[in-house]
């Protein structure tokens, strides 16, 4: 199904992906102050692309050095986009949702995400992000991942499913700041899904969603759905 894409959870909402031509992908970058990033994958080394829904904190932190370390082309709203150049970072690709664009060997489109997004400086002021998003990636081998983001569920999930049929997609399951697990099952029937990741839980204890419960509720909303839950550093492969 990977098309020789390689997956790796990096804890919370944070994945690297190798595609099967070698490119390096980030999507939301919250590591050095990642409580379940493992020590040795804290540090990303050569990197192409990254990847960030929204302004929160936690999908964002890293954004600015690993840009500046790596040159890495940032994807994002055109919000954080513009809030990256002021600090620095000169390699964006503005996409807000709606829109598709071509980044390396993959295509990217930005969809739908139901929550909030802001960013806080370092003096505490907070500033707004523009609207926040889910991604679509597209691989050369016609692989496709979605990563929903923050997000509730919401209905158009379905037509999220209908035009782009997403292979594998990474759902959020906190509760109270996202989708519940019984919520998350329903994501996935409404996407049509067949395989899908659990994240966005355990981290902060206002997250107290488990991919138990996520499992549970699968089995009776999503039945043909296949979970894989991983661990941070885990990789799914093929």
């Amino acid at each position: 199904m990977l098309g020789g894409t390689r997956i790796t959870y990096l804890g919370h909402a944070t994945f690297r992906i190798t595609t099967a031509g070698d490119e390096q992908i980030i999507i939301d970058p919250f590591l050095a102050d990642n409580p379940q990033t493992p020590d040795e994958l804290k540090q990303v080394g050569e990197l192409d692309t990254i990847l960030v829904t929204h302004g929160h904190f936690d999908h964002i932190a890293d954004a600015v050095p690993l840009a500046q370390q790596t040159g890495a082309t940032v994807v994002a709203n055109f919000e954080i986009c513009n809030w990256l150049g002021t600090k620095g970072v000169e390699n964006t690709f503005p996409l807000n949702k709606g829109g598709t664009g071509q980044v390396g060997g993959v295509k990217i489109t930005a969809v739908n995400a139901h929550h909030a997004s802001s960013i806080t400086e370092e003096d505490g002021t907070v500033i707004y992000a523009g609207e926040p998003c889910g991604f679509i990636l597209e691989f050369e081998s016609g692989f496709k991942l979605y990563h929903a983001g923050d997000t509730s569920i919401f209905g158009d999930m379905r037509l999220i499913g209908e035009l782009y049929g997403p292979d594998l997609a990474l759902l959020p399951i906190g509760d109270r700041l996202v989708m519940s697990p019984f919520e998350a099952a329903h994501a996935a029937r409404l996407l049509g899904v067949r395989h899908a990741v659990p994240i966005h839980y355990g981290t902060f204890p206002f997250l107290p969603g488990t991919p138990e419960e996520f499992k549970k509720q699968a089995q009776s909303i999503a039945p043909d759905l296949i979970v894989h839950v991983m661990k941070p550093g885990e990789e799914l492969s093929s």
